[in-house]
């Protein structure tokens, strides 16, 4: 018997806020929340955050940083820190809360009370570096569960897949030097934060264990999907991970203006089942997704219901991989063919 998907939402992450507009604010998921518990009732099991320990959040980012995401959250400017990033006085707070919160989802799953899970977290967390906050993100939530899985799992071969239209430029930089995380992002070239060349591969024991796929405007549906079926398969069989951890961003959907790419809402479904299929083949089928971004309400919330569809479809039917020769040219060259075989 399949066990449950794990979904952990909670109304405290809409806290974080203010009066200015920013593109990364509440009603980005207030109503989807109430369309979950609408449409799924009991077919999953919800979680609740608790606050992640300063431990845990030490373990990403540096003393320094966090006493300046205190003494901005209480000036006047929201701005003071950051042009894009927003601190108020509920901030550090929210912040904590998404990020235990991912540790809830995460222990569940190594514990085997759920198969797989979905943290539907706010304020995302990927550009989010070691002593510097950005992007609309202040912790690094997807870097500080893999760092707890480390420590209080022992784990030594996580998987973090990347696939918002932005760079992970933060994950990248906790993990950079190291073989224990492989870190494989796809991202729109030539957008914030204006990194994530194929060139950067890692350093040191991490050499070849950063993954940069930028792509181009306009790929879609077709493109994502050969990249996704032709690398990341291959790489997964050889790699082997204990678990796979999603930085899901939902902003390179074609209605969401942020980005110029145009994946569909049929696509995160899809990516979905090819993401359980290898975990499946790989970690017993440990996977579990990280809100990132998604800056449209409508096509964020139904994109992560396909998404959620996928997750709670009994059977994980292989996906076809149509060649495309504009996606082709990206991996004919690219530096991880030193590293790998695909």
């Amino acid at each position: 018997m399949n066990k449950k998907l794990g979904l952990l939402y909670d109304s405290r992450y809409f806290d974080h806020t203010i009066d200015q507009f920013s593109p990364e604010n509440p009603d980005r998921i207030r109503h989807l929340y109430a369309t979950i518990q609408d449409t799924y009732a009991d077919r999953y099991q919800m979680f609740s955050p608790r606050e992640a320990t300063l431990e845990d959040i030490k373990a990403v980012h540096s003393s320094f940083y966090i006493q300046q995401i205190r003494e901005h959250a209480v000036q006047a400017d929201p701005y003071s820190y950051d042009r894009d990033t927003y601190l108020m006085q509920d901030s550090f707070v929210t912040a904590l809360l998404a990020a235990g919160g991912c540790l809830e989802i995460a222990d569940s799953i190594m514990d085997g009370k759920i198969g797989s899970g979905f943290a539907l977290i706010r304020p995302p967390g990927h550009h989010a570096e070691t002593g510097r906050g950005m992007g609309f993100c202040i912790l690094n939530n997807i870097g500080i569960t893999a760092k707890y899985l480390q420590k209080k799992y022992h784990l030594s071969r996580i998987l973090i897949i990347d696939f918002d239209v932005h760079h992970g430029n933060g994950t990248q930089e906790v993990f950079y030097d190291t073989d224990q995380v492989l870190f494989i992002s796809l991202h729109q070239k030539g957008l914030f934060p204006f990194s994530g060349a194929p060139e950067e591969i890692g350093k040191e024991k991490g050499v070849g264990y950063t993954i940069n796929l930028p792509v181009y405007p306009q790929f879609g549906d077709c493109e994502y999907t050969y990249l996704v079926g032709r690398m990341l398969q291959s790489v997964v069989e050889q790699y082997m991970p204990q678990i796979i951890l999603v930085s899901a961003g939902f902003d390179g959907h074609c209605d969401d203006n942020i980005s110029g790419t145009h994946l569909s809402t049929y696509w995160y479904g899809m990516v979905t089942t090819m993401l359980k299929q290898y975990a499946r083949d790989s970690c017993d089928s440990r996977l579990m997704f990280i809100l990132e971004g998604g800056y449209n309400p409508l096509s964020l919330e139904h994109s992560i219901l396909a998404t959620l569809d996928s997750f709670l479809a009994p059977e994980i039917p292989r996906v076809g991989i149509m060649y495309t020769e504009r996606a082709d040219r990206i991996l004919i060259n690219h530096p991880l063919r030193e590293y790998w075989t695909i």
